[in-house]
């Protein structure tokens, strides 16, 4: 027996859940298909006021479900931490859909002691113009890494896990606490991957490790959701000021970004005043 196939630590997949009805069941039926060892694995769902079918499909399924009346994805994610027993805690969103070998690749990560955390990559499930964009434009909706690292700290703009593909050991919810409730929107495991590194763990990026994830259907969705990062952004900058890593490089980002948008107006100003007088 190989060093991998003897290491199989216990884990649990935390999936928070709202209004999913019309993806959680491709979730789920993946789920199911996941090789590894059904003794060592337990799948819980928390459902945070779902008011469509969603508790019924999840009901046909053999998982944990639990009710949580109090809003927030951070708030489901530390509702099944608490709920949890695996070493190692798995994190995936209603709307994606995992291989066969997704926890296996996940999990062998965590053989080296000093991983206290694992990010996979996440890529489109439809091949449309919209995910595509979502997949390759210049600031992706999600992580795509292109090799394996190991990291002391996130590093911006995108070296640091996506919220629905990654992982961390027990101990270290331990160590660190929980994830912040009062951070919503976007940027809600950004802060949290942060404390864990800074408290001396390391984090690997594998890109074997790949879910599939549906992207926003249309561009008022996609808007919506690149808008909701920004106000993540905004709330984390807001709530621990310029102190750390992620809300240095969102400063600077935003920036970055007014400094572009006053050299656009400037541009069509002077662009506007020339046409005026000497065309």
């Amino acid at each position: 027996m190989s060093l991998e196939e003897m290491f199989k630590p216990t884990v649990s997949v935390i999936v928070p859940v709202l209004n999913a009805e019309e993806t959680i069941g491709d979730l789920l039926d993946s789920l199911m298909k996941v090789d590894y060892d059904r003794d060592r694995l337990e799948i819980i769902l928390v459902d945070g006021g779902s008011t469509d079918r969603t508790r019924e499909i999840i009901r046909k399924y053999p998982v944990k479900l639990i009710v949580e009346k109090k809003k927030g994805l951070n708030v489901a994610r530390n509702t099944g931490v608490r709920s949890s027993n695996g070493e190692i805690i798995l994190f995936t969103d209603s709307d994606c859909v995992v291989p066969k070998d997704w926890i296996r690749k996940i999990a062998k990560n965590f053989k080296d002691k000093e991983i206290g955390c694992v990010g996979g990559n996440v890529s489109r499930c439809e091949d449309n113009f919209l995910s595509r964009y979502a997949d390759e434009s210049i600031m992706p909706a999600l992580r795509r890494f292109k090799r394996r690292r190991i990291l002391e700290n996130l590093e911006p703009p995108m070296n640091y896990p996506a919220g629905c593909n990654m992982a961390f050991r027990r101990e270290v919810f331990e160590k660190v606490g929980e994830f912040d409730e009062e951070i919503h929107h976007g940027y809600d495991e950004v802060e949290f991957v942060e404390r864990v590194c800074k408290a001396g763990y390391k984090m690997a990026l594998d890109p074997k490790a790949t879910i599939k994830h549906k992207h926003r259907k249309d561009v008022k969705r996609l808007f919506r959701q690149t808008f909701s990062y920004g106000k993540g952004g905004a709330l984390v900058l807001r709530k621990k000021g310029i102190k750390d890593r992620i809300t240095k490089w969102n400063a600077i980002l935003l920036a970055g970004f007014l400094i572009w948008l006053f050299a656009c107006f400037l541009f069509a100003f002077l662009s506007i005043f020339y046409n005026i007088l000497y065309v």
